[in-house]
């Protein structure tokens, strides 16, 4: 069967591949779109096992959140070079990640994500958008690290998603509250949401360094105890969300905030990308 140009043409619009890839497709499928289309598949996945090593040390978080949402999520997709990133096709997929962990099944493990359903892709897998964008960009991607709450949600991605990600999972608030609190935790960082979630023993420690500092001032014994308490409340300031100094208005803690805007924070998640904790 002779192969015409608009055959290649459309060939290459279905697929987005390069028009030589598609004339040999379609010259080997004896112009059957179809079955050139899993011909190309079928190659591109061959080129993908022969670069499966290759180092991915780029990428972006995918997130899918909404105070009146039922579930939340976030998604770490890394692919090889810093120009993808900014692919459409490579942010849709980190957001439909997102999106399917939030809302479908669940997953326990990547390739268990992978092989649901796309939310944008109709009758097609995770795995298959992933493999159709790997055979347009041949860059690597993979998946790592994920995370799904239950109840509503916020989230910020510091530099369009590329550097960090929060994921903020609360009861009541709104979108652009919960936005703020994440905009705040991926500039201030902290270490724990609540006084009580902190370490004990990196607590008991300070507190000891604090009343050896107190006692080397000379302080009476009987006062050094109080001394110690109000320093710690520096040292909770900068380490506990809601003990923090609100960014956009250090006139009050983001536990205020919170509860101004009717919000309750039950936990946070704060990724740097690549991080493997």
């Amino acid at each position: 069967m002779t192969v015409t140009a608009a055959d290649v043409k459309k060939l290459r619009e279905r697929t987005g591949l390069p028009l030589m890839d598609c004339k040999r497709a379609l010259g080997e499928a004896d112009g059957d779109q179809d079955k050139a289309i899993e011909l190309l598949r079928k190659r591109g996945q061959q080129v993908l096992e022969k670069r499966e090593g290759r180092e991915t040390g780029f990428g972006r978080f995918g997130l899918y959140t909404g105070a009146e949402n039922d579930r939340g999520a976030i998604v770490e997709l890394m692919c090889e070079s810093a120009p993808v990133t900014q692919n459409e096709e490579f942010i849709q997929l980190a957001n439909d990640l997102a999106q399917q962990l939030a809302t479908g099944p669940g997953a326990e493990t990547a390739d268990e994500l992978l092989d649901q359903s796309s939310p944008s892709k109709d009758g097609m897998t995770l795995r298959e958008q992933k493999d159709d964008l790997f055979n347009r960009i041949r860059e690597v991607f993979n998946v790592g690290r994920f995370h799904r709450v239950e109840g509503g949600t916020g989230g910020y991605c510091h530099n369009a998603g590329t550097v960090s990600g929060v994921l903020v999972a609360m009861e009541g608030g709104n979108d652009d509250a919960a936005k703020d609190v994440s905009m705040h935790i991926a500039a201030m960082r902290p270490a724990a949401l609540a006084v009580e979630d902190l370490n004990p023993e990196e607590v008991a420690k300070e507190r000891e360094i604090l009343k050896e500092a107190a006692l080397a001032e000379g302080k009476p014994e009987n006062i050094v105890e109080k001394m110690v308490e109000g320093r710690l409340r520096s040292y909770y300031a900068e380490r506990v969300l809601l003990e923090q100094p609100f960014v956009k208005d250090d006139k009050q803690t983001v536990g205020k905030f919170s509860e101004a805007n009717g919000m309750k924070i039950h936990k946070f998640i704060h990724w740097e990308l690549g991080e493997t904790s």
